[in-house]
């Protein structure tokens, strides 16, 4: 998510100062991406470097206003229509780790799949209590802490999906067929070759 073009979007509602940016984002966002008011000024002075937002009034209190120029708003309309654009390279940690464990010789690798599937579908409880928990489900801070919670728990349960889905796969594979020992072979300088570029289109 990008920290910087919801601040900027929240600006272009109107001038705010620090906190107050602060707590507008967490009205927006449910409180499940909560920022220190440290990232809030950094990323606004960036912006103003960038040209995006430029300091404005101070009230009685000595708080700074921010307000957001001609290109900051330009950047928030380029920003809502254009889509989310994913990285190919994944760093998930998890797949990462049943990755590497699935090739250590000696690891109960089932085992690995399920001491994560019990912490997954824990977790996917605990945000499904959280969401029918809500006093209020028609308001609008409410619907938009609602749609982050949903996108939670549509995370979760395809994690689930694909620890059965790897178990699954495991179960076909014996575990010496599977199991890589350090290679002898001298790695050579440089970045390594991608492999499987294609792997998705192929057919």
């Amino acid at each position: 998510m990008s920290v910087r073009q919801s601040l900027l979007a929240i600006l272009d509602q109107g001038p705010c100062y620090g906190y107050q940016l602060r707590a507008e984002f967490d009205r927006r966002t449910g409180s499940t991406w909560p920022l220190n008011v440290g990232q809030i000024y950094n990323t606004l002075e960036r912006l103003e470097r960038d040209g995006l937002v430029e300091k404005n009034d101070i009230d009685e209190h000595g708080h700074v206003y921010w307000r957001i120029t001609a290109a900051g708003s330009a950047e928030v309309a380029d920003w809502l229509r254009s889509p989310v654009v994913r990285s190919e390279a994944t760093r998930d940690e998890l797949a990462l780790k049943l990755a590497v464990a699935a090739t250590l010789p000696g690891v109960d690798v089932a085992a690995v799949i399920q001491a994560q599937r019990t912490a997954s579908i824990a977790h996917l409880q605990s945000l499904q209590r959280t969401k029918y928990a809500s006093a209020d489900p028609d308001g609008p801070e409410e619907l938009a802490w609602s749609l982050i919670v949903d996108s939670m728990i549509f995370t979760a349960e395809a994690e689930v999906r694909w620890l059965d889905h790897t178990e699954q796969r495991l179960a076909l594979h014996p575990e010496h067929a599977m199991a890589l020992e350090l290679s002898t072979e001298r790695p050579k300088r440089g970045r390594p070759a991608k492999q499987r570029a294609s792997a998705g289109t192929a057919g």
